[in-house]
């Protein structure tokens, strides 16, 4: 374990005794102890009486010989896609702060895989028999719903997107949920709009779909209750799982955005937040430019960023 500094799983605490607790666990002002053990490695677990509260810590280790301790925590950072040939370059709204910078982004659009030869998608090693029956259905039902809603212009709004996404979630049984809210649309075009229109093209509708069908995938794999809803503590993983790693501090603001009473995170939340991660991160690496993780903004820069994310 020495040099892991990975959140632990709730299967390490429960496979794994404790060495010293406190011997009363009750809701006091203070509780204090004081234990000897011997050289090894521990894994010290604050808490609080209630979960979800704030409260300090301290802990003093007296040691014979010379130690050197470090406090745990995550790098913040996101997992890019390895882009396999040249990515075409294309302008999101959320960076025109940064003087319409243009960004590469994963050739998983339409467009990509119009290119693809039929020899070379039969030769999929992943394909399973069926799925790709499957997923040109879906593709030709997504095109059939979003001609009949868009119209003339093959473009459509925050009211239309959450009218396709409801029609379409609500078809998946397996997920409990009571669809997408109008705010949770609106983050999505304000994150997937290219050229600034404030509508989504059929293009931009599809690599949208492909991110909601992955973070669908994570979402199901933590609610194993199917009640449509993951704890906080699940929310943590799945996140990471989405490729966003976060520290201590930033877990507990996405709870206190996105939990309800319960502390509980719904699927419609849930996507909301991994839009808005995303969302954001794209909008920093654009404007760090030098990747030294820091920028500078005006206040014009700043609103254009926030107001519209």
């Amino acid at each position: 374990m020495h040099g892991n500094k990975q959140h632990l799983q709730k299967d390490f605490f429960l496979y794994n005794a404790s060495k010293a607790r406190s011997k009363t666990y009750i809701n006091m002002r203070e509780v204090s102890e004081r234990f000897r053990l011997p050289p090894s490695e521990y894994v010290i677990v604050p808490s609080t009486y209630e979960p979800h509260q704030e409260g300090e810590f301290i802990l003093r280790v007296f040691s014979e010989k010379r130690n050197l301790s470090e406090e745990v925590e995550n790098t913040i950072s996101v997992d890019r896609p390895v882009k396999k040939k040249k990515t075409k370059p294309i302008i999101f709204v959320s960076d025109r702060a940064n003087s319409n910078k243009e960004l590469g982004v994963d050739q998983e659009s339409e467009e990509g895989k119009d290119k693809t030869s039929p020899d070379k998608q039969a030769k999929s090693p992943q394909s399973e028999p069926g799925s790709a029956d499957q997923e040109s259905e879906e593709q030709q039902q997504f095109g059939n719903i979003f001609r009949q809603i868009a119209g003339d212009d093959m473009e459509i709004c925050a009211d239309e997107l959450k009218n396709i996404l409801n029609r379409v979630v609500n078809k998946h049984k397996d997920l409990k949920t009571q669809g997408f809210t109008l705010e949770s649309c609106r983050s999505m075009i304000a994150l997937m709009d290219t050229d600034g229109s404030g509508r989504l093209n059929l293009q931009e509708f599809h690599h949208l779909w492909k991110k909601i069908k992955a973070w669908q995938k994570i979402f199901k794999h933590y609610d194993t209750d199917q009640s449509g809803t993951i704890n906080s503590y699940e929310m943590r993983n799945a996140v990471n799982d989405a490729g966003f790693h976060l520290n201590s501090q930033l877990y507990d603001i996405i709870t206190m955005r996105y939990a309800d009473r319960s502390m509980n995170i719904d699927f419609d939340s849930f996507i909301c937040c991994l839009l808005r991660l995303e969302g954001m991160f794209r909008a920093f690496n654009a404007f760090d430019k030098d990747g030294d993780g820091i920028i500078k903004l005006n206040v014009l820069e700043w609103l254009q960023l926030t107001m519209y994310a």
